[in-house]
């Protein structure tokens, strides 16, 4: 993913800063514990489309942040 793109989207629900995760093709907004997928190179940020986070994986991706 291009990192100007990434510099510039926000989560579309509480305008936070994403995380990319490569691995897993999406990005995350740990605010609201969502990740939103990417695919074919494009970020789905709809929030219907979006998977809940669990409180586990968000705590995790924020230890691994900071």
């Amino acid at each position: 993913m291009d990192r100007r793109l990434l510099e510039i989207l926000v989560c579309p629900l509480c305008k936070g800063p994403l995380l990319l995760r490569k691995r897993e093709q999406e990005l995350v907004c740990l605010g609201d514990r969502l990740g939103f997928p990417i695919r074919d190179g494009i970020p789905v940020m709809l929030e219907d489309e979006a998977r809940q986070l669990s409180q586990e994986e968000t705590e995790t991706l924020r230890e691994a942040r900071n």
